[in-house]
């Protein structure tokens, strides 16, 4: 075990395809660290890592940690960024999904983490577990209340409680969790949310604006923050890395300007989303592919809009957190999905 609390030598990183997860891995990496990174299958793994040979691969599932738990003994920390969240850009329902993976695998993955002498583990969250009334700003103090959760969501607020009621039982296990906002960035196979609106926007898919106010991050940024608060991170702490406030009137065209497309300038009327929405979904179930408009996003996008300004002065001050310039972010995130013929 590692007796330096400050110190990562070697490192385990669930979700290490995903996008955050990527992009944190690259960054262990760079900073010579050593890392087994969980992924769904070799062939994933393969493609994402093929270029760093130093990265151990682990196969297994979120669902059923018992499967790749040998693989934690050795390793000082745990980066938890694994999480389901498929109801968001897919359709339909998924909470037993939510549940088996995010809660009760956070739950599984502490417990045998801590069984393989690890005594550090930096959970990612989500600022879907914060709330606050429109037009102010919002701290890691203003929790969202269970009732006021979608799936997903509520998803979220739970797997929190799981970290913390494992400290409360644990006392020699060292926690914090980072609370990414909309998540943006290079390696992003998935696609994710953020993949899937630069697809639609370089092949001209986009019908027309959709309401929502966002807070937009770098996922390198998000990597940076959870290195940092594994060093330097106060025991059962919320940090936030939530990015920068803007609409989604705002973002499209700068977007399509990065992009060299043309972007649509009007935004569609409720109606016409509601509409939008449920022929996706079918469109969804039946191909199995993600969508940019899902019934569960729409409504989010009405429920939380104008309730994206995040206060960062603790992530600052005790994280030394910053960010890169949005341009920057939405540059590289073009830049990379071009390069892999995936627009």
């Amino acid at each position: 075990m590692n007796t330096n609390p400050n110190r990562l030598r070697s490192t385990f990183v669930t979700g290490a395809t995903g996008l955050l997860g990527n992009n944190l891995v690259r960054e262990l990496v760079a900073r010579g660290y050593a890392v087994k990174a969980l992924v769904r299958s070799q062939a994933k793994g393969e493609q994402q890592f093929n270029d760093l040979p130093s990265v151990e691969r682990v196969v297994g599932d979120m669902a059923d940690v018992d499967t790749f738990a040998a693989a934690l003994q050795g390793c000082d920390t745990v980066f938890h960024c694994a999480a389901f969240f498929r109801d968001n850009y897919k359709g339909g329902s998924h909470w037993q999904a939510l549940e088996r993976i995010n809660v009760v695998g956070t739950r599984a993955l502490l417990q045998h983490a801590y069984d393989a002498g690890v005594r550090r583990f930096v959970h990612t969250s989500s600022i879907a577990v914060l709330d606050g009334a429109p037009d102010t700003l919002i701290d890691e103090t203003c929790l969202r209340a269970e009732a006021d959760a979608d799936a997903y969501y509520r998803s979220k607020i739970l797997a929190d409680r799981e970290v913390l009621a494992f400290l409360q039982t644990h006392p020699q296990m060292h926690a914090c969790m980072v609370l990414p906002g909309w998540m943006w960035g290079p390696g992003d196979l998935g696609p994710t949310s953020s993949g899937q609106l630069v697809k639609d926007v370089i092949n001209g898919k986009l019908p027309g604006l959709i309401p929502g106010t966002f807070s937009l991050v770098d996922a390198r940024d998000v990597a940076w923050a959870l290195i940092a608060a594994a060093q330097n991170g106060r025991r059962g702490e919320r940090y936030l890395a939530a990015g920068r406030n803007l609409t989604m009137r705002q973002l499209i065209p700068l977007l399509g300007r990065i992009a060299g497309v043309k972007t649509p300038s009007r935004q569609l009327p409720l109606p016409a989303l509601y509409l939008l929405a449920a022929v996706q979904e079918t469109y969804a179930y039946l191909t199995g592919k993600p969508i940019l408009l899902s019934m569960a996003t729409l409504r989010l996008l009405i429920r939380e809009e104008h309730r994206t300004c995040f206060n960062h002065r603790k992530s600052e001050d005790e994280l030394g957190l910053s960010f890169r310039a949005l341009e920057q972010t939405l540059t590289d995130t073009v830049a990379w999905y071009q390069q892999h013929g995936r627009g």
